[in-house]
């Protein structure tokens, strides 16, 4: 009892002692951050009432090193995210919405599906926004070794949306990793694609009105086209080369034309109906992270609209689950 009664104090005053250098550590970040900050003409006001109150956040290092052992499949993650019950919900939202939706669609040349798939994954139609303080969380990532340069921008551009009135600080509630909004804007993106769509000299993404805009604007900026295809399902043969396998979503390598790969394509009257001088790409987006995964199953040939997507979210299973329920809910409308 006394070996473990001391082994417990031990644990408690080193605990203690590591917490206090991160607390000092990090106000002396703050310290050295306004200095960076102002050279980068952001007023003192704003600091003030920004970065003078960001706490450092533990948990946020937790979830950025968090790297589970095991993902789900391909087929469970897609229907869990495009479920009955998120269809009916999207379907509920636009009856709600339709006037304000339909509007965005004819401005942006958005469709209205993909926009409410988007806010359907991203947030459940907007009730899962998240609770973090972004700006602690920002000013936690910027002062973390691992990405700080990424961060640090992030925050700068942030702080430079609130100091020129663009953005509320006191609504910056989100994302452990500082996404903001219906639709999960990082600052970069607000700064680059967000709109004030409704007029009131604020950019508010928890507003439907510039939540819809923004979100139309960021897809018509990175390429959409309306009504072009997305993927489809195929079954490989097995003497296809692997280098036309992509596993990762940073980038889509070894693209041919359509009709090159029919020959390696099972199922080829699956692409009967697409143009075949269109670039595609094939992936397979379990074999590199789902234990004991098929080579060459589930495979998808994609087109560039699903690229613009992994542009979004660089995950080859987030675009996939996007364009499944942009078609679900299509049929439905």
């Amino acid at each position: 009892m006394k070996k473990n009664s001391i082994f417990f104090v031990l644990f408690f005053i080193l605990s203690s002692n590591a917490f206090a250098n991160i607390d000092i550590n990090f106000e002396n970040w703050k310290k050295n951050f306004k200095i960076k900050a102002i050279k980068n003409k952001i007023s003192e006001e704003t600091l003030d009432k920004t970065i003078s109150k960001v706490r450092y956040l533990p948990k946020v290092i937790e979830y950025d090193r968090f790297q589970p052992e095991f993902y789900e499949d391909t087929k469970t993650y897609i229907e869990k995210r495009t479920s009955k019950k998120k269809l009916n919900k999207g379907i509920s939202i636009y009856q709600q919405k339709n006037k304000l939706i339909d509007l965005v669609e004819r401005e942006f040349n958005i469709e209205k599906e993909l926009l409410l798939a988007l806010m359907g994954i991203e947030t459940n139609y907007g009730t899962y926004v998240g609770k973090m303080d972004i700006l602690s969380s920002l000013a936690t990532l910027s002062f973390d070794k691992r990405r700080s340069e990424f961060f640090t921008n992030e925050l700068l551009t942030l702080l430079r949306l609130v100091d020129t009135n663009q953005i509320d600080y006191t609504t910056l509630y989100g994302s452990w990793a500082g996404a903001f909004g219906f639709f999960q804007f990082m600052p970069s993106t607000i700064k680059n694609h967000a709109i004030d769509f409704n007029g009131d000299n604020h950019i508010d993404l928890k507003d439907n009105e510039d939540a819809f805009a923004s979100a139309a604007n960021y897809l018509n900026n990175i390429g959409w086209k309306k009504n072009s295809p997305c993927f489809v399902k195929i079954n490989l043969q097995n003497d296809i080369p692997k280098k036309y396998l992509n596993t990762s979503a940073k980038k889509l390598k070894n693209k041919r034309k359509l009709k090159y790969f029919k020959k390696y394509i099972r199922n080829s009257e699956q692409i009967s109906n697409f143009n075949e001088s269109l670039n595609v790409a094939i992936i397979t987006p379990d074999k590199d992270i789902v234990k004991d995964a098929e080579t060459l199953n589930p495979s998808y040939i994609v087109f560039d609209n699903y690229e613009v997507i992994l542009k979004w979210n660089r995950s080859l299973r987030f675009a996939l689950a996007v364009c499944t329920l942009k078609d679900k809910i299509k049929n439905e409308l």
